[in-house]
C-alpha cells in the first residue's frame, strides 16, 4: 500500500479554470497522490483543459482514457461527452446516461471513488453553478475520505461550494491556493500504520469520549461497533492533527463545538432517492401488491422509515405507494403514514423542509419529478400531497419507545454500525411493532441473523422479509429504555481466562457428583407434603415404589418399620430449626440413623426438607428388659401412641386434601394474574408508543405552526412594507383577508372576514369592482383599471386569481396602488403643456 497513491478527484464547472490553475499552482511535486479532474464540459467541443493545466504544474497532465492505471504525480483529466468511474484503481469511461440536459459526472465519479477507495478517498469541490458534487462528497465522507471545499466567498461561482457547505459535509474549506497544503497536511498526519494505531487506542479515553457525547447529546454509542467509532474519532485527529486519542479526549472536553461536530460525524449517512433500484422495483412489483390484497377492504398502512437521514428514504416509500395505488385497482380505500425517525435534529430539519437540489434528477425519472415535486428555484421541493403523508421527528431507535401496528418498517443500512448485541435486540422489536403480514426492509448488507422464526424473506437477496406469525413463544422483547448500561469497551476479553473458568467450573460439578454418589449417605428431599423432589444415594432399602399408579410421596414409598418414625420426624422438624435424629431404627437386618432437617437456605429451597437415611455399620445391642407388667405397660401405650399417630395421619390427610383444593385454587389465580399482569405490560408498552408516536406528531405540528408564524409574519411585514392595500377574496367574493392599508379604501374590521365585499362601504368610485373580479374568476385573465376616489385620489386596481400550490384557483388577489401623486404630475403638465 506504500507505493499505491492518494486519489484526489476535484469537480469544478466550466467556469472553474481560474480556481484549477489556483490549486495546481500551490501543489508541491514530487508527492504520492494522482489527482482526478471532473469538470462540465461541451459534449460537441474538443477539450484543450490538459493543455491549459499542464501550464501550472510540474506533474504529468492527460486526457483520461479506458482501462488507464491511475498513477502518483499525474493529473488525469475527464473526457467530453463521458462518465468517467474508477475500479481497483484504473480508470473506466462510460457513455452518459443522458445524452442532454443535466448531467452529473462530479457526483458519479465520487460514489465510484467513496466505493474503490474507502476512507482514502479525497473530494475537492472547486468553483462551479449547481449542486454537482454534494451527493457525491456525501458518499465520501460516509466512507471515512475526506471532503475539500474551495471557500465559497472566494469562489467566481459559488453554487456549488456554497451546496457542499451547506449540507455540512466540508471536512475543510478554504480559498483554493491553500487547500493543496491542508490536504497534504492531513494525509501526512493519516499515513500511519492503521494497525499499530489501533493497538495503541486507550479503551479509557475512549469510554470519555462515549461518555462526553452523551452528556452533549443524550444519545448512547456505547453498543455501536468499535471500529465505526475508531474510524469517525480517527478523521476528526487527522483534521486536528492529534497524535493519540488520549489529546483528542482532551481538546473535546474543552470545545462542546466539536462535540457537535463528532456527534455528526458519527451520524453522517448515505442517502439518495429510491436508492438500491432493484429492491424498489421488488416493492413495487410484488411486495406491496401482495401487502394490499391481504386487506380487501382498505385501510390506513402505516409505516416507519428508521434513520430516515434528509427524508430521501421516507419520500421514496411514499411515492412507490402512491405508484402501487394507481397501477393496481383497488375496491378498498388506501391511506399512508409514514413517521420518519432519526437522531440527528439536522437531518430530520433538512426533511421536513422537503427541499432538494436540481442534483435528485440523477435519481427520479421525469415522469417522477412532474408528478411529485414542484420547480422551486435551483431546486425542487417535494409536492404537498407526497409532504403531509411523511411525520419528521427526532427519536433513538436505541432508547425510545418504537412505534406500534406497523405495516412497513425500513432499516436501511444502521444496523451494520451497530455491534451484534444491539441487533439482536432489534429484530425482535421490528417483529413486535409490524401487525400480521407486515413488510420488513433492510439494506443490502444486513440480515436477521439467527431470528429465522420471526421473519422469512419472500425473494432471495432482497433484503425485504415479511413477518412470521407464529403460535410458539415469540423470543422477549427489549423494549427500548432511556436508562444507560454501563460502558464497557474491552472488545477482547483474554480467551485463556474465560476457558480456565469454565474447566474448573465443570472439575466442581464432576467432583460434587462423585462424593455425592460414594460417600455421603443415602437422602431424599421433599416438600412439606412429602412429595420427593431429589434423591441422593441408595436408597432401596428404605423406601419401595408402592403398587397402583405412581406416587413419588415418601409416606407412600417408606417401608412400614419407617412410616411413622418419619411422619413424626417430619412433623417436628417444621416447627423447630435444629435437625431431627431418631437412632437406632431396625430396617430388615439393618440399623439406622433418621435425620430430618428443615432447610432455611438458600431462598430457593426454603420450606423443603431434607430426610437422611445413615446406616449403622455395627448394629447396637439393646439390652435386655425384664418381662412382666412393665412391659405389657410399654405395648400399651404403644398401641395407644399409634393409634394417636393413626388417627392425627387421616386428619393431616384431610387437611392435605383442603390444601391441595386450596393450593389449585390459588394456581389458577396466579395464572390470571401472571395473565393480567402480560396483559398490563403488553398495554404500558403499547402506551409508552402511542405516546412517543403523539410526541413526535406534536413535535411535527410544533414545527408547522412555528414556521407558519414565520411565514404569516413575513408576509404581513412584506405586505405592510408596501404601503399596497391588497384584499384577497374566495370564490364566493367573500372576504378572505386583508392588509391593514386598504382600511383606507374600505370600512373594514377583522370581524368582516368571511362578509360580501359588496356589503363594504368604500371610498372608491368603482361600481365595477364584483363585475370585474366575476370575470376574472371566470376567464382567469387577470384585469389592471385606474380608477377614482374620494378626495381626488387615484388607484390602479389590480384583479388577479388566487392560485394555490397545487395550481387550483381559489379566489382572487385585488391591490389598490396609490398613483395620485403621478396623476396629479400629469394634469400639471398638460397645463403648462399649451403654453409651451
Amino acid at each position: 500500500m506504500v507505493n499505491t497513491p492518494i486519489i484526489v478527484g476535484i469537480g469544478a464547472s466550466a467556469g472553474g479554470l481560474e480556481a484549477l490553475e489556483d490549486f495546481f499552482s500551490h501543489v508541491l511535486t514530487p508527492c504520492n497522490i494522482a489527482f482526478v479532474v471532473i469538470q462540465h464540459l461541451d459534449p460537441t467541443r474538443i477539450s484543450i483543459m490538459p493543455e491549459l493545466l499542464q501550464r501550472t504544474t510540474l506533474m504529468k497532465v492527460t486526457q483520461a482514457r479506458n482501462g488507464m492505471e491511475v498513477k502518483p504525480n499525474c493529473v488525469y483529466v475527464i473526457p467530453p461527452n463521458k462518465d468517467l468511474s474508477i475500479i481497483h484503481g484504473s480508470l473506466l469511461l462510460l457513455d452518459p446516461v443522458e445524452s442532454r440536459g443535466l448531467r452529473l459526472p462530479i457526483d458519479f465519479f465520487f460514489r465510484s471513488l467513496a466505493n474503490d477507495q474507502n476512507e482514502r478517498a479525497v473530494g475537492v469541490i472547486l468553483s462551479g453553478m449547481g449542486s454537482d458534487g454534494t451527493l457525491g462528497l456525501r458518499a465520501i465522507k460516509e466512507n471515512a475520505g475526506l471532503s475539500v471545499v474551495q471557500s465559497p466567498e472566494f469562489a467566481k461561482f459559488d453554487s456549488m461550494p456554497h451546496s457542499a457547505v451547506n449540507m455540512g459535509l466540508a471536512d475543510i474549506v478554504a480559498p483554493a491556493e491553500a487547500l493543496p497544503e491542508r490536504i497534504a497536511a492531513f494525509l501526512k498526519h493519516s499515513r500511519r500504520d492503521v494497525p499499530t494505531r489501533l493497538k495503541l487506542k486507550s479503551t479509557s479515553a475512549l469510554e470519555q469520549i462515549v461518555i462526553i457525547l452523551r452528556e452533549r447529546s443524550g444519545n448512547d454509542f456505547s453498543l455501536y461497533k468499535k471500529n465505526t467509532i475508531y474510524r469517525r474519532i480517527e478523521r476528526r485527529m487527522d483534521l486536528h492533527q492529534l497524535k493519540n486519542i488520549s489529546l483528542y479526549t482532551h481538546y473535546l472536553r474543552d470545545n462542546p463545538q466539536e462535540q457537535d461536530l463528532l456527534f455528526k460525524e458519527m451520524l453522517i449517512g448515505v442517502t439518495n432517492f429510491f436508492r438500491d433500484h432493484k429492491v424498489w422495483a421488488q416493492l413495487k412489483s410484488v411486495t406491496l401488491p401482495a401487502l394490499l390484497a391481504n386487506y380487501p377492504e382498505g385501510k390506513e398502512l402505516r409505516a416507519w422509515v428508521t434513520a430516515c437521514s434528509t427524508g430521501e428514504e421516507a419520500y421514496s416509500l411514499a411515492m412507490t405507494v402512491m405508484d402501487v395505488l394507481d397501477d393496481v385497482k383497488h375496491k378498498g380505500r388506501f391511506k399512508l403514514q409514514v413517521f420518519a425517525t432519526d437522531v440527528g435534529e439536522d437531518a430530520i430539519n433538512i426533511a421536513r423542509k422537503g427541499y432538494y437540489p436540481a442534483s435528485i434528477e440523477a435519481d427520479l425519472s421525469s415522469q417522477q419529478l412532474n408528478r411529485y415535486f414542484n420547480k422551486d428555484g435551483s431546486g425542487y421541493r417535494i409536492n404537498k400531497q407526497i409532504r403531509d403523508m411523511v411525520i419528521f421527528a427526532p427519536q433513538n431507535i436505541i432508547m425510545d419507545p418504537p412505534f406500534t401496528k406497523l405495516d412497513i418498517v425500513t432499516c436501511r443500512n444502521l444496523l451494520i454500525y451497530l455491534g451484534p448485541e444491539l441487533q439482536k435486540k432489534l429484530i425482535p422489536l421490528f417483529h413486535y411493532t409490524l401487525t400480521s403480514h407486515g413488510i420488513l426492509i433492510l439494506g443490502n448488507a444486513e440480515t436477521i441473523g439467527n431470528s429465522t422464526s420471526l421473519f422469512t424473506e419472500i425473494k432471495e437477496n432482497t433484503r425485504i422479509y415479511t413477518r412470521i406469525d407464529s403460535t410458539a413463544p415469540q423470543m422477549e422483547v427489549d423494549f427500548p429504555t432511556r436508562i444507560f448500561p454501563i460502558i464497557s469497551l474491552v472488545e477482547n476479553e483474554p480467551e485463556r481466562t474465560s476457558k480456565m473458568t469454565t474447566n474448573i467450573t465443570n472439575l466442581q460439578m464432576q467432583a460434587d457428583q462423585i462424593l455425592l454418589q460414594s460417600y455421603s449417605p443415602a437422602a431424599v428431599l421433599v416438600n412439606a407434603a412429602g412429595d420427593i423432589i431429589y434423591i441422593n444415594g441408595r436408597t432401596g432399602k428404605y423406601l419401595e415404589p408402592a403398587a397402583g399408579k405412581a406416587n413419588w410421596n415418601i409416606h407412600v414409598m417408606a417401608r412400614e418399620e419407617l412410616q411413622h418414625q418419619i411422619h413424626l420426624a417430619m412433623m417436628k422438624a417444621q416447627l423447630q430449626i435444629e435437625p431431627v435424629n431418631i437412632k437406632n431404627l431396625t430396617v430388615d437386618t439393618h440399623t439406622i440413623n433418621l435425620t430430618v432437617q428443615a432447610i432455611t437456605k438458600p431462598k430457593a429451597l426454603l420450606g423443603l426438607m431434607m430426610v437422611v437415611f445413615t446406616e449403622m455399620l455395627t448394629p447396637t445391642k439393646l439390652p435386655r428388659r425384664k418381662r412382666g407388667s412393665a412391659e405389657k405397660e410399654s405395648q400399651a401405650e404403644l398401641q395407644q401412641a399409634h393409634d394417636e399417630i393413626q388417627s392425627l395421619r387421616e386428619q393431616m390427610q384431610s387437611s392435605q386434601e383442603e390444601l391441595k383444593s386450596a393450593n389449585e385454587e390459588l394456581q389458577s389465580t396466579n395464572e390470571e394474574l401472571q395473565s393480567t399482569n402480560e396483559e398490563l405490560t403488553t398495554s404500558k408498552e403499547e402506551m409508552q408508543s402511542m405516546n412517543e408516536e403523539l410526541q413526535t406528531v406534536n413535535t411535527e405540528l410544533r414545527s408547522k405552526v412555528d414556521d407558519l408564524s414565520w411565514v404569516n409574519n413575513d408576509m404581513e411585514n412584506l405586505l405592510d412594507s408596501t404601503q399596497i392595500a391588497t384584499i384577497f377574496l374566495d370564490n364566493e367574493l367573500h372576504v378572505r383577508r386583508f392588509t391593514n392599508y386598504a382600511t383606507h379604501l374600505f370600512k373594514l374590521i377583522q370581524s368582516d372576514v368571511g362578509r360580501a365585499l359588496s356589503d363594504i362601504v368604500t371610498e372608491l368610485d368603482y361600481v365595477r369592482l364584483q363585475e370585474d373580479s366575476k370575470e376574472v374568476l371566470k376567464t382567469l385573465v387577470f384585469i389592471e383599471k385606474e380608477i377614482t376616489a374620494k378626495n381626488k385620489r387615484w388607484f390602479k386596481v389590480r384583479i388577479m386569481p388566487y392560485r394555490t400550490q397545487e395550481n387550483v384557483i381559489d379566489g382572487v388577489v385585488i391591490t389598490f396602488t396609490d398613483i395620485s401623486e403621478a396623476k396629479l404630475l400629469e394634469s400639471e403638465l398638460r397645463k403648462i403643456r399649451p403654453t409651451t
